[in-house]
């Protein structure tokens, strides 16, 4: 499926418009969040950090998509960040669209990952029951209001996600976020 075609997919979950994917992406950037799994305490870390920097107006609107039912998404947001968009995706095809790739086992389990779990459990986060893909990379995607991809970032290992001072900010500045 290419990009185009993944846009007009219908989008069930939380904090969406009715319709389709293309239909979320209005007004304004739109970054997209693929989730590692809902079990992973990395998956627990990027939402309560992103919660944490939207709430300072830091980040673009932002909408996660995840490998759960909508009734998983619930459960989980509903924990975490009760106001967060979310789609369900529990068959990959959005991941598969935008090229969410698998990690092998040393992207998963080796230094990088462990030093970040620290970090993570630093922070309060723990594991939970694995929803979606374990071998799932962390990515993130920036949208304008076309679809068109305007800024990436593909995750090197399991924890490999905090690029958000890198984030072209909500405004469309073209600086930092928050800056």
């Amino acid at each position: 499926m290419d990009l185009d075609a993944a846009l007009d997919l219908p989008v069930a979950g939380r904090g969406l418009r009715p319709g389709s994917l293309r239909e979320q992406l209005t007004p304004g950037p739109v970054m997209l969040v693929f989730l590692r799994h809902f079990g992973c305490l990395f998956c627990r870390e990027v939402v309560r950090d992103l919660r944490r920097r939207a709430e300072v107006g830091a980040v673009p609107r932002t909408v996660f998509v995840h490998q759960g039912d909508v009734a998983e998404g619930e459960a989980f947001f509903g924990r975490i960040w009760p106001e967060a968009a979310a789609i369900a995706d529990p068959g990959a095809a959005l991941y598969r669209a935008f090229g969410v790739e698998r990690g092998t086992l040393a992207q998963m389990f080796g230094p990088s990952s462990a030093v970040c779990a620290i970090r993570a459990v630093a922070k309060g986060n723990g594991v939970g029951r694995k929803v979606g893909d374990g071998w799932t990379l962390p990515t993130v995607v920036l949208l304008d209001e076309d679809g068109s991809v305007t800024w990436e970032h593909r995750g090197r290992h399991a924890g490999d996600h905090h690029v958000w001072d890198l984030l072209p900010h909500a405004a469309g500045a073209g600086g930092p976020a928050g800056g």
